[in-house]
């Protein structure tokens, strides 16, 4: 008996008393804990006290059908897993109850094995469920979901693809600026899958030097190519069952990329050198710096591998786009640094506060991060002052602080472009930050530098 199978309650609801009462008993020899009604109007009464995870339903039964059982449960909603069995000259019925909201159907006679495999998955589902019910409860009550950190707008939209795409078997392209935590959704997903069991194993395809990287995700034999001392395990083989990270997944070369895509469609591979395929069962999720649409056009992605990657595509907002979570992540960073370094630091201090509300963050929460560290190794109190913050944030700060200073009779026209010239200034002349600081596109800042400059050119002649 497993602990998974010991947690769920399984009715069986079938009127030929004789397959009733042998699937009662086969199920209950695999650690589930049964009971058994004998029509859907029994089987209404026997869930109020029972209190099954999952029921296995005959479809035509007198009084009340496994149809229209199914209907009055998903009409009272719950999480109840719904098996329907159905002989052979019904299972366009069946097929229906599926889109109803039934998980699967057995053709009767059933096959003990199969319906054995059908459990273990459902098992595996309702586990899931759980689970997600644990996170959600936590993003409510704490503005985390699992490892990852915020309740914005864009982060809870985030949580919802990952909720969608982690108890499938699909592959998953995350997207999104270095620093966002692709690789921490990544290692939720696996976790909410049926494979959290299973290896994760990440590999950096930048990092990776390119005559290096073949042998690295489909192993070697020995003697492949010089240096090849002894044969290796590639990643897919030891991602076998569970799930494969592959980041920056754009730099791979064309050729990888068609062994890769390969590998995905047939779920078979070859190590370099080898001469016998071998099978594999690995889920892959992929993660790119640039916009996939945008690989393509230029050649770095092949279009083919990226539908197949891009069952689930998953884009991550830069943190400068949700900054109302700073403050979640900093008491976050706050609490594991503080165990790290034995320190007690409870919070920022007002004025670093706004400093850090003011700072762009290119580098993302992985900047964030490493600046919370910084500052609780250097804080001797409880709280986080100005002083510790590395100078490039506080003198960023600073420059912001300009006043644009204007008088009575200033024209809109001019206090605009007093007011580009000095972000312009801020920001050293870097005009995409500029564009983002002033809340216009970069387009329409170069067109108001060009009418700007225009006027000049008039005045002057």
């Amino acid at each position: 008996m497993t602990s998974s199978a010991s947690r769920e309650r399984v009715l069986i609801v079938e009127d030929d008393p004789t397959t009733r009462l042998g699937l009662s008993e086969l199920v209950r020899t695999w650690g589930f804990t049964t009971d058994a009604a004998a029509d859907g109007e029994e089987a209404l009464q026997r869930i109020t006290t029972f209190r099954p995870t999952i029921i296995i339903s005959d479809l035509v039964m007198p009084r009340m059908g496994g149809l229209e059982l199914l209907r009055r449960l998903k009409d009272e909603g719950g999480d109840l897993t719904i098996v329907i069995l159905t002989a052979q000259g019904t299972v366009e019925t069946a097929v229906e109850a599926i889109k109803d909201g039934a998980y699967d159907y057995l053709t009767k006679p059933i096959e003990p094995q199969r319906l054995k495999i059908l459990l273990d998955k459902i098992v595996e589902r309702q586990d899931t469920i759980r689970e997600v019910k644990v996170l959600r409860r936590q993003l409510r009550d704490q503005g985390s979901f699992g490892r990852m950190i915020g309740s914005s707008p864009l982060m809870r939209k985030v949580y919802t693809i990952v909720e969608q795409a982690a108890p499938t078997q699909a592959s998953v392209l995350v997207w999104g600026e270095s620093g966002t935590g692709k690789e921490l959704v990544a290692q939720t997903i696996h976790q909410l899958s049926p494979r959290a069991q299973a290896p994760f194993v990440p590999i950096n395809c930048a990092a990776i030097p390119e005559t290096l990287l073949e042998s690295e995700i489909f192993g070697h034999e020995k003697g492949a190519f010089t240096g090849a001392s002894d044969r290796r395990e590639g990643c897919f083989e030891l991602a076998d069952r569970g799930t494969l990270f592959l980041d920056e997944v754009a730099e791979m070369t064309p050729a990888t990329q068609v062994k890769l895509l390969r590998v995905l469609q047939e779920r078979r591979f070859r190590r370099l050198g080898g001469r016998h395929e071998q099978s594999v069962d690995v889920r892959v999720i992929a993660a790119t710096n640039a916009n996939p649409a945008e690989a393509v056009k230029s050649g770095t992605l092949r279009e083919d591998l990226y539908y197949r990657l891009n069952v689930f595509a998953i884009e991550l907002p830069p943190l400068r786009q949700r900054k109302d979570d700073l403050q979640l992540l900093i008491q976050s960073f706050l609490a594991e640094f503080n165990q790290r370094n034995g320190k007690t630091v409870t919070a920022v201090e007002p004025a670093a506060m706004r400093i850090l509300e003011q700072y762009h963050w290119p580098g993302n929460v992985r900047e964030l991060r490493n600046v919370v560290e910084r500052a609780v190794i250097l804080s001797a109190g409880e709280f986080i002052e100005a002083k510790h913050l590395p100078p490039l944030i506080a003198e960023t700060s600073e420059a912001g602080k300009a006043t644009l200073s204007l008088e009575p009779g200033t024209t809109v026209e001019e206090a605009e472009q007093k007011l580009i010239l000095m972000t312009l200034e801020h920001t050293r002349d870097n005009k995409t930050r500029a564009a983002e600081i002033l809340g216009i596109s970069l387009k329409t800042l170069h067109n108001k530098l060009n009418k700007l400059r225009g006027r000049k050119e008039s005045v002057n002649q």
